[in-house]
């Protein structure tokens, strides 16, 4: 199963617990809490862990470290801050607001950290329709972790991203092996789609309307394109991890549909980009 609705994954006290077991496959995963009670607490066991707001705020304590995130009031506001919690590590985490656990398992044990939301590079991709915005907070090269890769992307509404399509399924020059979670978020109740399909890898037929909860699964295979309904902007955060020895998000685009990396040469970015912007 590579679509699950909002709510199929759910398990207390997760809004959306995905594992590696469950979803059938070694490294990705990712948890999703409603806050507003009581606070959540467990241990991280054998995943490396980020805390991430997508919305409100929240305070967590592991070990002797504690970290105030002040959070953002929504995925479409600005990018948040995170903290990044190690393996083997008892958490408790509480506040007000959505919060995501991406992670992936991991060996080694790096250092608690926090990161503020200004230090979060902020990408713009594409042009023309196929404009969107990337946060690469957890980027190889931008923060350092064992396995774990996220990124959020956000992608106007009418506007295309995933795109061309794209894989990283099989180990050559020029592209990684990685486990993929796409998490989504629409704005004003809306919906969007995502594709996924076949790759030599092996077989995957999947075209979902997405909302807002809802989870694609990519174990391998051709991802993208991401479509933003007109007048609903789109939402994913991507959890990504794999067993190579240095993290990277090398890819492979759809040889049938790599031409339209060229076509953007000469197009506007489309002016409704970067969302949040104060001017």
């Amino acid at each position: 199963m590579t679509y699950l609705p909002y709510g199929k994954a759910a398990s207390r006290p997760w809004s959306v617990e995905i594992t590696p077991s469950l979803a059938g496959w070694t490294y990705s995963g990712l948890r999703v809490a409603h806050l507003g009670g009581d606070p959540v607490s467990f241990s991280t066991g054998e995943e490396e862990m980020l805390v991430l707001p997508l919305s409100g705020s929240c305070t967590v304590t592991c070990g002797a470290e504690r970290f105030e995130l002040t959070g953002r009031a929504s995925v479409f506001a600005s990018p948040s801050d995170f903290a990044y919690i190690p393996i083997s590590t008892d958490v408790t985490v509480e506040g007000s607001g959505q919060i995501a656990f991406p992670s992936a398992r991991a060996t080694r044990r790096l250092a608690p950290r926090y990161v503020p939301a200004s230090a979060v590079p902020v990408e713009i991709r594409g042009a023309g329709q196929a404009s969107r915005q990337v946060n690469n907070f957890c980027a190889p090269g931008v923060f350092e972790c064992d396995k774990l890769v996220a990124v959020e992307v956000l992608t106007p509404g009418g506007n295309w991203s995933s795109y061309p399509p794209h894989k990283h399924d099989t180990l050559h020059e020029g592209e990684a092996v990685l486990e993929e979670i796409y998490y989504f978020e629409v704005a004003g109740d809306g919906l969007g789609y995502q594709r996924v399909y076949s790759s030599e890898r092996g077989q995957i037929d999947t075209l979902a309307e997405v909302s807002s909860g809802d989870v694609v699964l990519v174990p391998y295979g051709y991802h993208g394109p991401s479509m933003a309904a007109p007048g609903y902007d789109l939402y994913y955060l991507n959890v990504l991890a794999g067993p190579a020895d240095e993290r990277s998000m090398a890819f492979c685009d759809d040889p049938r549909h790599a031409w339209i990396r060229s076509s953007w040469e000469g197009q506007d970015i489309d002016p409704r980009l970067p969302f949040g912007r104060t001017s």
